[in-house]
């Protein structure tokens, strides 16, 4: 059943992108539109099948999966940690949270001209700013989902005498799990964001770098190879997180749709 049931989700969730896919070619090849700027998808599924056997997208692409996630545990594991401080402390709250905020409505590429000329082009540039814009989705989310614990669940936990590590581990978590899972996967989608700004501002290697050297060739097929690889890799790590929280929130009673 289950099986049936995903194989229903899979066939409806590529509908569209076939319809799509086979409306783009057909256009293509009644040349309705530039094949210049649009090729069609045979000739870029061709140009990917080329650089997947010469090496040259595993040569770039295994870089960007390296930098992505380095900065999503750095910054993702971080927002965690302080999001679950702030919003178990009052006095964590009313001392980090301002400056937090502050910080978190400055424009990520603002910030940008600042790394370069501190860090330079190298990799700790780049995984720090992908860092950067993994922090703010986890720790609004982590801090949310701790404060959108039931309050009448501390009381019971205060009548059962739990400890404060007890309370966290047997209450908070699992309360505020919805949240935090929700963070990860927003906190993921920026990471893949973060990764291309950073890779388009200076990289020799790298999915970024491989489409801002294709556009300068004026390869819009390669362009849009890398555009599908990170839609792909996205789209995997987004769905692993939501298999995850099908495991993790199995108790939630809630409309499915």
């Amino acid at each position: 059943m289950q099986k049936k049931e995903f194989s229903h989700h899979l066939v409806r969730g590529s509908l569209i992108p076939a319809i799509v896919l086979i409306l783009w070619q057909t256009a293509s090849s009644l040349e309705w539109i530039s094949a210049q700027l649009f090729p069609p998808p045979l000739t870029i599924l061709h140009s990917f099948y080329e650089v997947t056997v010469s090496g040259e997208l595993w040569h770039h692409l295994k870089p960007s999966i390296m930098r992505a996630m380095s900065g999503f545990l750095i910054g993702g594991g971080s927002g965690l940690l302080i999001g679950l401080l702030v919003g178990l402390f009052k006095r964590s709250e009313q001392l980090l949270d301002p400056t937090i905020q502050m910080l978190r409505t400055v424009p990520l590429l603002a910030i940008t001209p600042l790394f370069i000329l501190w860090l330079g082009f190298g990799e700790v540039s780049k995984v720090l700013l992908i860092s950067m814009g993994a922090f703010f989705p986890m720790y609004v989310n982590s801090f949310l989902g701790v404060r959108n614990v039931d309050a009448k669940l501390f009381d019971v936990a205060r009548v059962l005498e739990f400890s404060r590590i007890q309370q966290v581990t047997k209450v908070i978590l699992p309360g505020a799990m919805p949240n935090v899972l929700l963070g990860v996967r927003l906190s993921l989608s920026t990471s893949w964001l973060c990764l291309v700004v950073a890779e388009l501002m200076g990289a020799d290697r790298g999915i970024g770098y491989l489409i801002q050297d294709a556009r300068a060739y004026m390869r819009t097929d390669i362009v849009f190879v890398g555009i599908i690889v990170f839609a792909v890799a996205g789209k995997l790590t987004d769905s692993f997180v939501r298999f995850l929280e099908k495991r993790l929130l199995k108790w939630q009673d809630i409309y499915r749709g």
